[in-house]
């Protein structure tokens, strides 16, 4: 997989727009929340649930997926607070590596539950993926990209719209490198994680 456009000199090719440490919202964040994923019927990724109020970190060597959907939306916790950030769809996505890590406050102390996948064992798949996350960054490429596009008329991954006159950006495919992200939640439709790893340490490490 090759690295960013923006090594590249000279204008990127026809009808591909090229970003140097791209900030969009949660990317990959992309498959690193394997753990929290929730099969949905025939693909379509319309679930919502509380979610917990702590933000995890999750990290990848490289993404690359076919077709890319987000608009800004606001998860909701239990107690009726609101955490604004990207919602971000992903249609078909392969992972070099993942690294997703939280921490978490118990009576014995604060604990890191940590999973990895990928690496030696082989690259991670990930199909029909919704990211709530918070930010982004990496090397990235997209192709084919639109940005501003009213969110209720995207179209590049079944299921994710907005509401009319939200805004809105897609892409016909994308690839990242170096991922760091923060996310509040995902629900995806099909892993296939290879060299599945899950641990929780007092104190542990974390992705990054």
């Amino acid at each position: 997989m090759s690295r960013a456009d923006g090594n590249r000199s000279g204008p990127p090719p026809e009808g591909r727009t090229a970003w140097r440490k791209a900030a969009l919202v949660a990317l990959p964040a992309v498959a690193a929340v394997a753990a929290m994923s929730v099969a949905m019927a025939e693909g379509v990724l319309a679930a919502s649930f509380a979610v917990s109020g702590t933000a995890f970190q999750v990290s990848s060597g490289q993404l690359t997926s076919k077709g890319l959907a987000s608009f800004v939306d606001v998860g909701r916790s239990a107690d009726g607070g609101g955490h604004p950030g990207a919602l971000l769809g992903i249609g078909r996505a392969t992972l070099s590596d993942i690294c997703q890590a939280a921490k978490v406050d118990t009576p014995v102390g604060r604990v890191v539950f940590k999973l990895t996948a990928g690496g030696d064992a082989g690259d991670v798949a990930v199909d029909h993926l919704v990211i709530h996350g918070q930010d982004l960054v990496g090397d990235a490429r997209f192709g084919e990209v639109e940005i501003g596009r009213d969110a209720s008329t995207l179209d590049r991954v079944p299921g994710i719209r907005g509401r009319p006159g939200q805004f809105g950006l897609q892409a016909a495919d994308v690839s990242v490198s170096g991922v760091r992200s923060h996310a509040w939640s995902a629900t995806g439709g099909d892993f296939r994680l290879k060299g599945l790893a899950l641990s929780v340490s007092l104190n542990g490490g974390e992705c990054f």
